[in-house]
């Protein structure tokens, strides 16, 4: 397998990753809401087999003490080959020396995480509006 890692956005890959997010079931994200998601994300990562997008993820950080990376996305079909741990790595390390970086993970994807290095918190907390993700991610 042949792949190439993109750090910059296009207007042609908001199509791609739009695909992308319905193949994993994300489909609340339209291509509008993904055009600002990724124009305001300070880090991204893009991952192409040949021309075609397998995988993505994004961060924001602050620069000095802040960071938390989103939406690490692969492809079904190209789940468990290494995709998923080159985006966070690339990521991580495109985000430099920051005093943190978070990341919630999405149900079943805890594993993943631990395996790139994220530990679980002490101190995390969230507002979440919807009642189908409130009942998911909050104790």
């Amino acid at each position: 397998m042949r792949i190439q890692l993109k750090t910059d956005i296009l207007d042609t890959d908001i199509t791609a990753l739009t695909q992308l997010y319905k193949s994993v079931g994300w489909n609340g994200h339209t291509p509008e809401k993904i055009a600002c998601i990724y124009h305001k994300s300070t880090h991204i990562v893009f991952v192409y087999e040949e021309n075609w997008l397998v995988g993505c993820g994004r961060a924001l950080s602050d620069g000095a003490f802040n960071a938390a990376i989103y939406d690490v996305v692969v492809r079904p079909s190209h789940q468990h080959k290494g995709i998923g741990q080159r985006i966070v790595h690339q990521l991580v390390s495109s985000i430099g020396q920051v005093s943190c970086i978070h990341l919630i993970s999405t149900l079943g994807n805890k594993s993943f995480y631990e395996r790139c290095g994220f530990k679980k918190l002490k101190t995390g907390m969230g507002i979440y509006y919807k009642p189908e993700l409130k009942a998911q991610y909050l104790e």
